[in-house]
């Protein structure tokens, strides 16, 4: 099979398509015929060696989805034939950049048989985070005004619908050119986020007058924003920042609203397919979808890379083998 492989660490220079063997399922796995794999900013840095993959030569790839080819000796809940989405394997075991992945089943749900596999390939990391952060760690609730920072981007786009499907009165910030898509996904206030008095904006928006649950992904840039927006008892969660070094102007504005932060990962998650399969039957209701703003074959996966880190676009990129 062809698949993408970097044997040292380094720039997007060292990605390249290998042939090897299909590899055989272990017990516990079930082998996918990819048909998408998401590219996602974590890739990039198991890539440059900001985080450490278990092994080289590596296959990236934290998201994948397929149909599945064959199972292991142990596995019961997936058959030959069943589409499937999965995440979690670009970091402790071979990603989906590749025509096959044997996927560990703890990283699994079965898809509806009329899914789009290609949307789904993106779906993971970005459903899953989303899920994590709004559900299990920030305890969304009914009628709770819900601010997302980037509600264009992947994570984005996949909370604003969850944050519409729980009842939530959403508020998020986007480009311009994307303010009608992020709206049809379910957000009820769209602002510009480089205009001047967005906190204010934000604030004139939220019901009760502060945010009770703010999605944070540049927690350099929004930390002390999001404690001046949110209401008393308010809470963050944090999923990503551009510069390591994240703190506060004035400290205050969170202490004096009892403020409560979270930092997660998505790797954390205790059993990916409680939320994989949450996920799964929201795409098969319709209720849940992804954007894929661009495909890419094997051969462009650099250039993927290379656009996850700097292009602005909505939704999801994502390599179709």
């Amino acid at each position: 099979m062809r698949a993408v492989r970097f044997h040292t660490h380094g720039g997007l220079d060292v990605l390249q398509v290998d042939d090897i063997d299909v590899p055989e399922p272990q017990p516990d796995e079930v082998l996918v015929e990819v048909a998408a794999a998401g590219v996602n900013p974590v890739d990039t840095y198991f890539r440059d060696g900001s985080y450490q993959p278990f092994a080289m030569p590596m296959i990236p790839g934290v998201d994948v989805a397929g149909e599945v080819a064959a199972v292991g000796t142990d596995v019961t809940d997936f058959e030959v034939g069943d589409s499937v989405v999965g995440t979690g394997i670009g970091k402790d075991h071979y990603g989906g950049y590749a025509e096959f992945a044997a996927v560990p089943t703890d990283r699994l749900a079965v898809l509806p048989d009329d899914a789009d596999l290609v949307a789904a390939g993106g779906a993971g990391v970005a459903g899953v985070t989303a899920w994590r952060a709004l559900v299990d760690h920030g305890g969304m609730q009914l009628g709770e005004t819900v601010l997302i920072h980037g509600g264009s981007g992947g994570v984005g786009h996949a909370a604003v619908q969850l944050a519409n499907a729980a009842g939530a009165h959403v508020i998020t910030t986007a480009a311009p050119e994307y303010h009608d898509r992020v709206a049809e996904l379910g957000a009820d206030v769209v602002l510009d986020y480089g205009r001047d008095d967005l906190a204010e904006a934000v604030k004139d928006a939220a019901k009760g007058g502060g945010v009770d649950l703010t999605l944070d992904h540049r927690l350099d840039d929004y930390l002390q924003f999001d404690a001046d927006v949110a209401a008393t008892g308010g809470r963050v969660v944090g999923i990503g920042e551009n510069d390591p070094q994240v703190g506060f102007e004035l400290s205050s504005a969170a202490r004096g609203k009892d403020l409560q932060i979270t930092m997660m990962s998505m790797f954390n998650t205790p059993e990916l397919t409680a939320p994989l399969r949450e996920l799964a039957g929201l795409l098969g209701a319709g209720d849940f979808e992804i954007d894929v703003a661009r495909t890419y074959d094997l051969d462009e996966a650099a250039d993927a890379q290379r656009a996850v880190m700097e292009d602005s676009f909505l939704g999801k990129l994502v390599i179709t083998p």
